[in-house]
């Protein structure tokens, strides 16, 4: 139930990031690239070393696999590209899980008549797919993909957020006032180029410090973000 007692929230759609923000989907992804890596005779990583490489895609996050393991060319990605593809599709929901206190914060955000959002850059069918298997993709009036828009347009193009927006509208937001939580550069970019607030997270896959992103707020636990969305001060 929505507290009486706090102001309402000034957002009609409020938007996640999917890898990082809204799942922490580490291990699993460690778990493909390690697989990958082993089949093409390289060494494998850590998890926390795996968290680094994530954030804009599947073939990113492979690249820079090989990269830090050898070196990486046209035709290793030609050929383990679909492996890392297969092994993450079979295996995508074994260990991730939602953040602590993000639950209880879409409920609250839902109660209060704001619709939620996904706007990532994993492929699409791998995002339904994930979200679908842990429950929770029946909770969102958008679930974007890095995909969805065609070749070239993942964030931190604003393509991808824009689409986010108008889908929920679509699917019954009250208005197009959006805010968007990511952990990475490409998020908070393309919230700014979409035009939109930013909320970065600090227990994300970050690869700098979280200050270093410039979203216009921090957020630290899941617990807090009622409070600081119903706080937030809205500029015409």
């Amino acid at each position: 139930m929505a507290s009486d007692a706090m102001t309402d929230i000034p957002f009609d759609i409020v938007g996640f990031d999917l890898d990082g923000t809204l799942l922490d989907t580490a291990h699993d992804l460690a778990d493909a690239v390690n697989f990958t890596l082993e089949k093409a005779g390289r060494p494998t990583f850590t998890v926390d070393q795996v968290r680094t490489m994530v954030g804009r895609g599947a073939k990113v996050m492979l690249e820079r696999g090989f990269e830090a393991s050898g070196g990486c060319s046209p035709e290793l990605m030609r050929e383990y590209l679909p492996v890392l593809l297969d092994y993450y599709g079979r295996n995508l929901a074994h260990k991730s899980a939602p953040y602590p206190g993000l639950l209880q914060a879409m409920d609250e955000l839902q109660a209060r008549g704001v619709k939620l959002a996904v706007c990532t850059n994993k492929y699409e069918r791998f995002a339904l797919d994930l979200l679908g298997q842990l429950g929770l993709a029946d909770r969102f009036a958008a679930i974007i993909g890095g995909d969805t828009m065609g070749p070239g347009r993942a964030k931190p193009d604003a393509a991808p957020i824009r689409e986010m927006i108008a889908r929920s509208r679509s699917n019954g937001a009250r208005g197009d006032r959006t805010i968007f939580l990511g952990d990475s550069i490409f998020d908070i970019l393309a919230a700014k180029n979409a035009g939109i607030p930013s909320i970065s997270v600090r227990f994300g896959f970050m690869m700098q410090p979280v200050e270093e992103l410039e979203a216009d707020a921090i957020l630290d636990h899941y617990d807090d973000l009622i409070p600081m969305l119903s706080a937030w001060k809205v500029t015409a």
